[in-house]
């Protein structure tokens, strides 16, 4: 599995930096994603909280 992040559409809600800091944190002003962090459910969980649907799942 793999997330995607579109910038564009990002509302900076701080859902996915806040559920989980260890694959979803900031550097260099740059979101940045770690899934080898969590689970694939965790994932999945937390991208379902992306209030503006900037974060998706994709599968491959």
């Amino acid at each position: 599995m793999k997330v995607t992040f579109d910038g564009s559409i990002c509302g900076r809600a701080g859902k996915c930096v806040g559920g989980l800091p260890n694959v979803f944190f900031v550097e260099n002003d740059n979101l940045m994603i770690d899934t080898s962090k969590a689970s694939e459910q965790e994932i999945r969980d937390c991208v379902a909280q992306c209030p503006s649907g900037a974060l998706k799942c994709v599968d491959g």
